[in-house]
């Protein structure tokens, strides 16, 4: 720091946009959506409310971060064309295990755009991919958006399930098998058995679907 110069609020604390988002996360994580705000993002990190403005402009600006925060954890799409089947697949996973991670943020993902230039540029990584493999742009882009909308619509209902199974809320594994056997043996049966309760043997299995009918389809 050049000499004479006199540091900020936020460099004093050692305040970075990275550690104000990362923060907000740990939060939301702790203590859901619902307690994260300035003023309480402020005292985790122990400076003002007024200091974080200087990284996140508003609470709008804040949410929009932890989207952003979690896609950016999510596997790369830097593969060449020869590979893309496989670098989607991973990608799809990464973003369905990040998310699990965070549930707190599934709300947002799936009513706010990430769409800052870290972002696009993971975009247009993808697309380069799926070009280089003979999907014309606009197919690419149905690809990338198909299967991001497919994995967080996933994870979040993944996510509401797992609490329904812990209270034994309709739908729940142990819901199913106190149903009516002759009416609904099968769904009975399921719920005894564990039949299709493997979340991620079944997101797998979905996304490999998917992409192998994307590759089927005419370009």
């Amino acid at each position: 720091m050049a000499k004479g110069r006199k540091r900020a609020r936020g460099e004093r604390a050692g305040l970075s946009r990275a550690r104000v988002l990362d923060a907000a996360l740990a939060l939301a994580d702790r203590d859901g959506l619902a307690a994260l705000s300035m003023r309480r993002l402020g005292a985790e990190l122990g400076v003002e409310a007024m200091t974080l403005y200087h990284y996140v402009p508003n609470k709008d600006a804040l949410l929009d971060g932890l989207v952003e925060r979690v896609f950016e954890q999510a596997a790369p799409l830097t593969a060449d064309g020869g590979r893309w089947r496989a670098a989607l697949e991973e990608y799809a996973a990464s973003l369905r295990q990040t998310l699990l991670r965070h549930p707190g943020v599934l709300p947002l993902a799936m009513s706010r755009p990430a769409l800052p230039p870290q972002t696009l540029d993971a975009v247009e990584h993808g697309l380069r991919m799926l070009r280089d493999a003979g999907f014309p742009l606009g197919r690419a882009l149905d690809v990338l958006n198909s299967l991001t909308v497919f994995a967080v619509g996933h994870t979040a209902v993944e996510a509401a399930t797992a609490r329904a199974d812990e209270q034994g809320a309709p739908g729940s594994a142990a819901y199913l098998a106190q149903l009516d056997t002759g009416r609904f043996p099968l769904l009975a049966e399921a719920g005894r058995g564990g039949h299709g309760t493997d979340d991620a043997a079944r997101f797998r299995h979905a996304i490999r679907a998917l992409l192998a009918g994307f590759d089927a389809a005419p370009r």
